[in-house]
C-alpha cells in the first residue's frame, strides 16, 4: 500500500522493532501430528500478563509474549517477546506461524483503541475491516473484546481464558480472608449487584458501589479505580453520609465472553476501597480474579475489610 514501509522475508513490518529472544527453555521445539503448539500471551497493561506468564512457565509453558505498544509494562526480558500494535493483526499472524503458536490468553489493561490508520489485517481479515471500524467507532468494551477474539482466531490460533492457565486466581464462594460481611453490607451487596448487571448488560461496565442501600456510583470507561476515586470524592464533599461505609461489586456483564476481561482485584483495589471509606469489596466466585492473593487477603485483614466470592447462583438476601 502507498505509504506503507516494505515487509520483511516473513510479511512483517521492520519499524516495529526487534524480536526480542528470551532464555531457551529446553531445545527447539518438534511438533507432530495431535501435539499442543506454543502458548501466546497477549499482554496488555498491569500486572495481570506477568502473573500469568510466570504460571504458564510453572506449568511447563514457553509462552511467548506480544507486549500492546503503549499498554505493556516492561520486565519481559527473560521472555521471547516482541511489541506490536493492538490492531496489526498482520504481524500477530505472522508471529502466531513463525514461532507454531495454536493458543492464545489475552490478558491486562488496555487503555486506548486502536484508530483506523492502526488496523493492519490479513488477507483473511480483510473483509472484515468495515465491521471492525464500526465495533471501534461505536461498540461497547465487550463488543471489541469479542471482535478481537475472531480475528485471532481467524489467523489459526484458539483464544483461552486466564483461569485456564491460572485457576489459583479465581475467587471462591464466601469470604475470601477473616472478615464476613454484616447486614449492612449484604443490603449494599444486593444493591450494588443488581446495578452492576444491569450496567454489564448494557456493555458499559463491571462494577458499581452502593452506601446505606442506594447506588451511589457506577463504572463507565475510566475504570474502577476512577470510580472508587468518585465516591471518595462524594465523602470529602459530605455528599455521602461518613457514618455509612458502602460496597464495591464487581461481575462480569451478561454477555460477556468469559475468555476476555473477567474483573480482578489486588492490593491496590483494597486501598482504594479503604480511601473512600469502603466496608468491603464483593466479586463474582468463578468468574473473577484476585491478583496477589496473599497480600490482598493481608490488606484486607489488617484493615478491618472485606473481600467476599458472590454465589450467583444463590438470591441474594
Amino acid at each position: 500500500m502507498p505509504g506503507q514501509p516494505p515487509e520483511g522475508p516473513d510479511g512483517t513490518s521492520p519499524r516495529l522493532g526487534p524480536e526480542v529472544r528470551g532464555p531457551e527453555v529446553g531445545g527447539p521445539e518438534v511438533r507432530g501430528p495431535g501435539v499442543r503448539g506454543r502458548l501466546a500471551i497477549i499482554a496488555g497493561g498491569g500486572r495481570l500478563p506477568h502473573h500469568v506468564a510466570d504460571a504458564a512457565r510453572a506449568h511447563g509453558e514457553n509462552p511467548y509474549i506480544i507486549a500492546l505498544t503503549g499498554e505493556a509494562g516492561d520486565g519481559w526480558s527473560g521472555y521471547d517477546n516482541r511489541t506490536l500494535g493492538i490492531g496489526n493483526f498482520r504481524d500477530i499472524s505472522a508471529t502466531f506461524r513463525r514461532e507454531g503458536i495454536d493458543r492464545v490468553v489475552l490478558t491486562g489493561g488496555v487503555q486506548r483503541r486502536p484508530e483506523w490508520r492502526d488496523i493492519r489485517p490479513t488477507l483473511k481479515t480483510l473483509s472484515r475491516v468495515p465491521a471492525v471500524l464500526k465495533t471501534l467507532i461505536s461498540g461497547g468494551d465487550d463488543a471489541v473484546l469479542k471482535m478481537a477474539i475472531a480475528l485471532i482466531e481467524a489467523s489459526g490460533a484458539r483464544v483461552i481464558g486466564v483461569q485456564d492457565i491460572v485457576p489459583e486466581l479465581l475467587a471462591e464462594i464466601g469470604p475470601i480472608g477473616r472478615i464476613v460481611p454484616d447486614s449492612d453490607a449484604q443490603r449494599d451487596i444486593a444493591a450494588a449487584t443488581a446495578a452492576a448487571n444491569a450496567l454489564g448488560a448494557l456493555d458499559v461496565g463491571q462494577g458499581a458501589i452502593a452506601v446505606g442501600g442506594r447506588v451511589v456510583a457506577l463504572e463507565g470507561p475510566e475504570g474502577t479505580d476512577a470510580m472508587i476515586a468518585r465516591v471518595a470524592g462524594l465523602r470529602r464533599d459530605g455528599r455521602i453520609s461518613q457514618r455509612r461505609r458502602g460496597v464495591l461489586v464487581k461481575l462480569c456483564k451478561p454477555q460477556q465472553d468469559l475468555r476476555a476481561d473477567l474483573p480482578s482485584i489486588g492490593p491496590s483495589t483494597v486501598e482504594s476501597a479503604l480511601a473512600a471509606g469502603l466496608a468491603g469489596i464483593a466479586v463474582e466466585a468463578g468468574r473473577a480474579l484476585v491478583l496477589e492473593r496473599a497480600a490482598t487477603i493481608a490488606l484486607a485483614d489488617r484493615s478491618g475489610l472485606f473481600v467476599t466470592g458472590l454465589d450467583r447462583t444463590q438470591p441474594l438476601v
